[in-house]
């Protein structure tokens, strides 16, 4: 689990209605090649040639649901490992653009609003999110047609749900995640693990902080 914040200048963020999305999120050396009506091994091979690895060598996260159940066949079935996840498909989002983190990739359908923020993360890190509003009701169709959206088919990129030019992106781990350890308690105060990004400077930072207890006397344990 993460805590987020995702800010941008007025129409920079995608005002998506709460609803679930499908999601094919890669990093940096596989943009471009993906297509989200494309078949799951095509995609997986796709990235495979892209990170210069054996399909069998890839991690692809999906979250743990029964919808899932026929994705998580198919990328088996190519041979890609899967890592499946309880929740939090936003923090695995950004980790698939992050190399070390041993995630290369996250399919499925996950909250839409959560899309949004992972694609102005994915545009500080130079990675991509491909992306499509499941619509499957009537009072659905109404709800995102009231929403000024009016093609909900539509294919979104991570320009189309991110475009602004001044985000600024912020998340600190709650508990231990691929991306961001937990908060760490110890006598005197606790230890946060937080990723600042800025696209405007293209700067990104991994802050580790130290929150002390108002106590006297406190030594600081590093």
């Amino acid at each position: 689990a993460i805590t987020v914040l995702a800010a941008s200048e007025r129409h920079g963020l995608l005002h998506a209605p709460d609803c679930y999305m499908e999601k094919l999120v890669v990093g940096p050396s596989c943009k471009g090649a993906c297509d989200l009506d494309a078949p799951v091994a095509d995609n997986l091979k796709a990235i495979a040639r892209r990170l210069d690895r054996d399909i069998e060598d890839l991690v692809i996260v999906v979250l743990d649901r029964p919808r899932h159940e026929r994705l998580i066949a198919e990328i088996r079935q190519a041979g890609a490992r899967i890592r499946l996840i309880s929740d939090g498909d936003l923090s695995a989002g950004i980790a698939a653009a992050v190399i070390g983190t041993g995630v290369h990739a996250v399919m499925g359908s996950g909250g839409a609003p959560e899309g949004v923020i992972t694609a102005a993360a994915l545009r500080c890190l130079n990675g991509e999110i491909l992306a499509r509003l499941v619509v499957d009701t009537p009072e659905l169709e109404e709800r995102v047609a009231k929403m000024g959206i009016r093609d909900s088919k539509r294919v979104y990129s991570t320009r189309d749900l991110a475009p602004g030019r001044n985000i600024i992106f912020a998340a600190t781990g709650v508990t231990d995640g691929a991306l961001l350890r937990g908060v760490r308690f110890f006598g005197e105060g606790t230890r946060s693990n937080s990723l600042v990004m800025t696209l405007e400077t293209g700067a990104i930072r991994f802050v580790d902080s130290i929150h002390l207890a108002k106590k006297p006397d406190v030594k600081v344990r590093f």
